[in-house]
Formats: C-alpha cells, sequence, structure tokens
C-alpha cells in the first residue's frame, strides 16, 4: 500500500462558501449530512473551495493559546457545539504503536487536548479527510471495509470520545486496500474512496454501489461533491466526472492530464496532482479545477457536466516554481494558488526521490479570473512569503489567510526571525498584505503545508508538526 500524502506526514514528522452568505448562515442544506457547513469538512464544504463565512483574525492577530499535543493534526473541526475535534496521527499509541490514527478533543479556550481515541482497525489512510456530522460526530475510515462515527460527550467531570456507530461497507473493498477519503452527498448517500482507485456511495438504505477506476491509478488526494449525485475524483493520472443513478456509478468523463512522467517533485509528497479538484462559478459547480504535473504545471478549468475544456494556463508566473500540493481556493469566479516547490518534507515520508532532489522553498500566492474569454492572471504576491499551510479565505472580510515564513528580513525590534513562523492575511482582490505577526516556531510549529480551520468567533486553529495553535483577533 502507498501512503496518503496527509496521513504519511502524521506518521513521519514527529460569493460566500457557495451557498452561504454571511457569518452564522453555515447550515448545510438539506439532505446534506454535515454541522455547520465551513467547520465541519477539512476544505470547508463538499465543493472543496476552502472559504468560510466567518470573519477571521486579521491586523489585530496575536497567538491565545498553544498546545502539545503528540500528534500531527492535518483536519481540526469545529462542530454546533464549537468544540475544536481534530483527525490526528499520534507517533505513540495504545500498546506503543507508532503512528496511529486517532480523533482528538481540543478544550476552546487553552486549546490543550481533553480526550484521545484511536481508530479502531484504522490504518494511515483513515485519519485525514473525514468530516463531522449534523450530530457533531467525526465520520471516518477505519481499515478497508468500515466507517465509523466518533462522538464526544462529558462523564464525571472528564471528557470522553467513543465509537457511537460503525457501517459496515462489506467486501466491495479490495483487503490490502484503504480508504482514503469520505464526503456526504446531497441526497444523503455517504461516498468514500481509496488509494487503489475504488470509488463507491452508501445509501440510506444501506445498499453501497463501487466503481472501479482505471488499474493501475491511485488516489493520494481527497474528492468534492455537488448536487445530483454527482463527484469529481482525481487520480495520479486524470481527473474523472462521475455520476451515481440507482446501483450504478458510472465515469461521465474523465480528463488525462500531464503527470510530469508520473515523478514527484520537491514540494509535493506524492505523484501527480496534489490537488483536490474544486468545484466553483456560476451555479456553485459549473466548472472544476485542478493544477496538473507538468513541467510547466497548468492550471485546468473544465466544464463539469461534459469535461470540455474552459480554459487552462500556468499556475504560476514570476514566483514560487512548478509544483504545488495544495488545493486551489475558490470564490465566485476566482481561483487562489499557493506553490510549495521545494516545501520540505522528511524523506521517508515521500513516495520515492524528488525530481530534482531539492529546490529553494520561496512559496506565494496567486490569483486566477476565470470567464468566457479564458484564464487571466489578477495578481500574485511574488516570493515575499512562504506560504506554509493551505490558504483559507474569509469571505466576510476578504481576507485569505495562512501561515507562512519570511523571504526576507522582517523587523521585530532587533528580534531574530530565523524559523519564526507568521500567521498572514492578504487581501482577495489586491495581493497586499494586511497581517503578519508571529506566532509560532520551527521545528516545532511547523505546519507542513496543513490545513487550518477558522472557527464563528474568528479564531484560527492550526495544527503543526507538534503542537496545537489558537490564533485569536
Amino acid at each position: 500500500m502507498k501512503l496518503t500524502k496527509y496521513a504519511v506526514i502524521g506518521l513521519l514528522t514527529l460569493a460566500t462558501t457557495f451557498g452561504i452568505t454571511a457569518p452564522g448562515a453555515s447550515a448545510a442544506p438539506g439532505g446534506l449530512d454535515v454541522g455547520p457547513m465551513s467547520s465541519s469538512l477539512m476544505h470547508g464544504d463538499p465543493y472543496s473551495s476552502d472559504t468560510t463565512p466567518y470573519s477571521s483574525p486579521g491586523r489585530g492577530a496575536h497567538l491565545a493559546a498553544r498546545s502539545v499535543t503528540g500528534a500531527v493534526c492535518p483536519t481540526t473541526m469545529i462542530g454546533s457545539d464549537r468544540i475544536p475535534v481534530g483527525l490526528c496521527t499520534r507517533y505513540v499509541g495504545d500498546g506503543l504503536k507508532i503512528g496511529v490514527p486517532s480523533v482528538a478533543l481540543f478544550d476552546p479556550v487553552t486549546a490543550a487536548p481533553l480526550a484521545n481515541l484511536q481508530i479502531p482497525g484504522g490504518s494511515l489512510f483513515s485519519g485525514v479527510y473525514g468530516f463531522l456530522d449534523s450530530k457533531d460526530r467525526v465520520v471516518i475510515g477505519a481499515g478497508a471495509d468500515r466507517v465509523v462515527k466518533v462522538a464526544h460527550r462529558k462523564a464525571a467531570g472528564r471528557w470522553q470520545l467513543y465509537v457511537d456507530q460503525t457501517i459496515e461497507l462489506g467486501s466491495h473493498i479490495r483487503p490490502d486496500d484503504s480508504i482514503n477519503a469520505i464526503m456526504p452527498d446531497f441526497e444523503g448517500r455517504l461516498w468514500f474512496a481509496t488509494v487503489g482507485g475504488t470509488v463507491g456511495a452508501r445509501s440510506t438504505d444501506g445498499s453501497v454501489v463501487t466503481v472501479q477506476l482505471h488499474r493501475g491509478e491511485e488516489i493520494k488526494n481527497s474528492f468534492s461533491i455537488r448536487p445530483g449525485g454527482q463527484a469529481a475524483v482525481v487520480t495520479d493520472h486524470a481527473l474523472y466526472g462521475l455520476r451515481i443513478a440507482g446501483d450504478t456509478i458510472s465515469t461521465v468523463w474523465r480528463r488525462a492530464y500531464d503527470n510530469g512522467g508520473g515523478i514527484r517533485k520537491p514540494g509535493q509528497v506524492s505523484r501527480g496532482s496534489g490537488t483536490t479538484p474544486t468545484y466553483f462559478g456560476p451555479g456553485k459547480s459549473s466548472c472544476v479545477a485542478i493544477v496538473d504535473n507538468g513541467a510547466d504545471p497548468k492550471v485546468n478549468v473544465y466544464n463539469s457536466d461534459d469535461g470540455s475544456t474552459v480554459c487552462s494556463m500556468s499556475a504560476f508566473g514570476t514566483f514560487g516554481g512548478p509544483a504545488t500540493e495544495n488545493s486551489p481556493v475558490a470564490w465566485k469566479n476566482s481561483l487562489i494558488l499557493s506553490s510549495t516547490w521545494g516545501s520540505e518534507y522528511p524523506s521517508v515520508a515521500e513516495d520515492g526521490p524528488a525530481t530534482p532532489r531539492t529546490a529553494p522553498f520561496t512559496g506565494g500566492l496567486t490569483k486566477v479570473d476565470v470567464s468566457p474569454q479564458g484564464c487571466r492572471r489578477a495578481w500574485e504576491t511574488g516570493s515575499r512569503d512562504k506560504v506554509a499551510t493551505l490558504p483559507k479565505l474569509s469571505t466576510s472580510n476578504g481576507e485569505i489567510h495562512f501561515l507562512a515564513f519570511a523571504n526576507t528580513p522582517v523587523n521585530l525590534g532587533g528580534e531574530q526571525n530565523a524559523g519564526q513562523v507568521y500567521y498572514s492575511a492578504v487581501d482577495f482582490e489586491t495581493g497586499q498584505r494586511r497581517a503578519f505577526v508571529p506566532v509560532g516556531l520551527a521545528p516545532f510549529d511547523d505546519p507542513i503545508q496543513l490545513t487550518a480551520v477558522i472557527g464563528p468567533d474568528g479564531s484560527l486553529w492550526q495544527g503543526t508538526t507538534a503542537t496545537m495553535l489558537k490564533i485569536a483577533r
């Protein structure tokens, strides 16, 4: 079995939100069994827009709390009770097992871990792309044949995590495979994808249907859902548009992309595209975008209905480098892309040697506008900041938020800024920096391209190599 990008890191590193129009208006549409829309999924919503309606820390940002976790938590979510929950990989689990998937509960004020639960029968592949359902339960894959729903409660003055429900998927997945991602759809089904290229859906009546994508292709990222029983799934070779009807999942269209000959670039953990497909545009999902893995990587935008090309252009301009491991952020008809070329991961966590083996990490963001006339670059930040996390966009204040390292010296009153981790906010319209505040120190607070969540109080929660950070206004 091959390791997915965030799960491996965890083991070895010791518009609106498309339908949400205002802060607080984050209830999920009928049929979609999730908690608060923008804080219950890794990428913010089923479209993978990586946006939130909540106003974020901005200029007043400061480190409000920090805890040592004993784990890496690539996904942090906040339910209706406002208690942060992390999908994590613990360094040492029960029985002294090394690198085990777990669920962690965090104090909303101090960020201290309140409870931990090792996923029963789980594997590294399970502990990344889950979600919170409408009962604030973590829905996550557990091995190759089941999904568990983990709830939390307080009993005798102590918080507990426990498996509240187990869903058996039967023999639809090979025993040597593993569930990579779980996602609900708008019709009440539960979709899943495996590393080995199996995509399936479980209906409310318990029936399960699957489809095997092209042999030899692997799924290293999550997938995205839109209404009508449709999904966009990217493998290390192609992007698929899938649709479920009755007892069949069919491939509506398939678009092979330039995967760079199957090489892994420095700044990427796996081969092929490092992006989860992102739905966006008129009707919330008329377009779908990925960034390919070519020598000059392109952002490729397709018509979601038939897979025809809307536009394609170089993902990055004069900064950064030719690779990204982060999904596009999408709002209205625009995409925000971040370069991860040269970002460092432990060599044992990577899917084979990189070509070239190393590269300087300079990072940066770019905005691409999409119209009937094609793709157009609106702005780029250049290599001002080394963007070290998957960015999030607050649609209420128009700021893009991420943690970063400085490429150039920063005046901190004479303090040394080497290894300093910063909270940064960038204006969505102009790309101008709105905030740049020190919040941590590498290597312990290095966020290694993980993603954050912004809660209804405007606090940003970010997992790192060894800590959980709460950044507040």
